[in-house]
C-alpha cells in the first residue's frame, strides 16, 4: 500500500494584540566566518531580520539579530550553505509585534507548471530551459499541475514537459538523443516546504517528494486569476 501526504506552507500563530496583529519574533544568534559575513546578513535582511549588534572574532563574527519566526521557516539550511557549513545558529523566541510586513520570506519568482501527464522528454525540458530553473530531468513521471521549475518572472507559467520531437530519421533521432541539458535543481524537504506559496502543496511519498498547485486543472486555476484580477 502507498502511502501519501501532503503538506502545505508553514504557518506561525498570529494574535491580536491592542486591536493589531501581531506575529512573533526571535532573537538570533550567529557565528560565521568573517567572509561569509555579508552573504548571511544580506539573506536575513531578506527575511526581515533587523541586526542588533555585531562583533569581530579574529577569522570569526558573532552576529545577534532580531527576525519574525516566519522569516526562519528554512533558514537553516541557507545558512549552512553560506557558511560552508561552518556556521552556528540559535534562536529563541522573545515576543509577539505587530506584523509589518506580511510577505516576509516569500519567494519573489513564478513557477513552471506542467500542463501533461506522462515522462518528460530531453526535448522539451531542452525548449523550456531559457523560460527558467528546471527541477526535473529526463523520463521523470510528471503530472499536469506540478511544479516543474521557477519561473525567470514573477507570474506562474504553464508548460509542456512530456512532448517528443517529431522524428522523420535517423540522423533526427540521433540528434535529439545527445541534447546537451542543464543539471536540475534539487531541493531538500525542507527546502521544499520553505520554497512554496500558499497555493501549493509538498506531496510527499515513502520514495520521493515534489511540489504541486493545489488545484491541479490548470483552466481552474486560470479562471481563479482572472477572478483574482478583476476583483
Amino acid at each position: 500500500m502507498i502511502m501519501e501526504t501532503q503538506v502545505g506552507k508553514p504557518k506561525v500563530i498570529l494574535k491580536e494584540v491592542d486591536g493589531e496583529i501581531s506575529e512573533p519574533y526571535e532573537t538570533v544568534q550567529i557565528e560565521c566566518p568573517t567572509d561569509t559575513v555579508g552573504g548571511v546578513i544580506e539573506a536575513l535582511g531578506a527575511r526581515g531580520g533587523l541586526i542588533e549588534n555585531m562583533d569581530d572574532m579574529n577569522e570569526f563574527s558573532r552576529l545577534n539579530y532580531l527576525i519574525p519566526s516566519r522569516g526562519l521557516i528554512g533558514f537553516s539550511t541557507d545558512f549552512l550553505t553560506l557558511t560552508k557549513g561552518y556556521g552556528i545558529l540559535s534562536h529563541s523566541f522573545k515576543e509577539y509585534r505587530k506584523q509589518e510586513n506580511s510577505f516576509v520570506g516569500e519567494r519573489k519568482n513564478g513557477v513552471l507548471v506542467a500542463v501533461e501527464n506522462g515522462k518528460a522528454t530531453a526535448y522539451a525540458i531542452g525548449q523550456m530551459e531559457s523560460r527558467g530553473t528546471l527541477f526535473i530531468e529526463p523520463k521523470d513521471e510528471v503530472y499536469e499541475g506540478m511544479v516543474v521549475g521557477e519561473n525567470n518572472h514573477n507570474n506562474d507559467l504553464a508548460i509542456n514537459v512530456v512532448k517528443s520531437k517529431n522524428l522523420t530519421n535517423m540522423r533526427s533521432a540521433s540528434k535529439d538523443s545527445t541534447v546537451v541539458l542543464k543539471r536540475p535543481t534539487k531541493m531538500s524537504l525542507e527546502n521544499c516546504l520553505d520554497y512554496i506559496n500558499n497555493d501549493e502543496l509538498v506531496e510527499v511519498t515513502p520514495k520521493s517528494f515534489r511540489i504541486r498547485k493545489k488545484i491541479l486543472d490548470t483552466n481552474k486555476r486560470k479562471k481563479i486569476d482572472s477572478l483574482k484580477k478583476y476583483s
